[in-house]
């Protein structure tokens, strides 16, 4: 396969691989040997955010991070629409073709309806969970609801995700608390996956299916109890201002009652940016846990 962009291979030193998906494909990184550890990305990254995770484990686990359609190197089949109910799909078929099993889940961001739309339904396959700034029901706090009217809306929302790819340009650096981190190019591995006012589509539609996906996220939330015996890691950054308060925290713990749970004072939205040495700490418990 030809790469669609170019990334600094210091930072991102893995060997891309491609699964056929209908007429298009999914690109994704298989790294490692041993247990398994799948890595489940949001909106607009991809199996980027995960790399120093990936470079800290691989030498003890399997570790896959895959790019939905639409997303870093994955290119989307025709009529494809970048719902979260289409990439949780793409997901599933990604886990089944590759065989995957008894595997840490692992979710941050959109990473976690998209994950848990599975892990709900195939609790026996599953290991245990590291859960990061996400969640996996409606949105029912005012900060979410209006994050989604403003950036999904059909007007300036659209504006700003297809004209100005304000998602990967400004959101990004500003879910990162360590900004020495922002660097040239870790700002290019996030702006080149859409060059084009198309090609930025899916970053637009991820916000507004926060409400859009009422409906399909109240169906997961109704499965959550079948995890209530599932060992979870709960890894929070505190200075997320993008709807994640401690509160949709405290709900997970309530959801997975075999947390542990860690609070990041130093961290924000994009955990794996700010703290990968602690995302890769949460996945070496989950496994001596177990």
């Amino acid at each position: 396969m030809e790469k669609p962009f170019e990334v600094d291979r210091m930072e991102y030193p893995f060997t891309d691989r491609w699964l056929p998906y209908r007429d298009g494909y999914i690109h994704y990184i298989d790294e490692g040997q041993g247990p398994t550890v799948l890595l489940l990305h949001g909106n607009p990254t991809w199996s980027y955010l995960y790399r120093n995770v990936i470079k800290e484990l691989r030498r003890e686990y399997r570790l896959i991070a895959p790019d939905y359609p639409g997303f870093g190197m994955s290119k989307a089949p025709a009529g494809y629409r970048f719902t979260p109910q289409e990439q949780s799909a793409a997901i599933l078929d990604l886990i089944r073709r590759l065989d995957l099993k008894d595997f840490v889940l692992v979710v941050q961001d959109w990473g976690g309806p998209i994950g848990l739309n599975y892990a709900v339904r195939h609790r026996k396959n599953l290991r245990g969970i590291v859960v990061m700034n996400t969640w996996a029901w409606p949105a029912k706090i005012l900060p979410m609801k209006m994050f989604s009217l403003a950036m999904g809306g059909r007007l300036f929302g659209y504006w700003l995700q297809t004209r100005r790819n304000f998602f990967a340009k400004v959101i990004v650096p500003h879910g990162i608390y360590h900004t020495d981190k922002v660097t040239d190019s870790l700002k290019k591995a996030y702006t080149d996956p859409f060059p084009t006012p198309k090609s930025r589509i899916p970053t637009w539609v991820f916000p507004g299916q926060i409400r859009k996906a009422r409906s399909w996220l109240a169906d997961i939330e109704s499965k959550l109890p079948n995890l209530s015996d599932l060992p979870a890691q709960i890894l929070w950054g505190s200075k997320d201002s993008a709807g994640f308060p401690p509160e949709q925290m405290a709900k997970w713990q309530r959801y997975l009652p075999m947390n542990e749970t860690e609070i990041l004072d130093d961290a924000s939205h994009y955990v794996q940016e700010d703290r990968p040495d602690r995302v890769a700490a949460s996945i070496r418990r989950i496994w001596i846990r177990t």
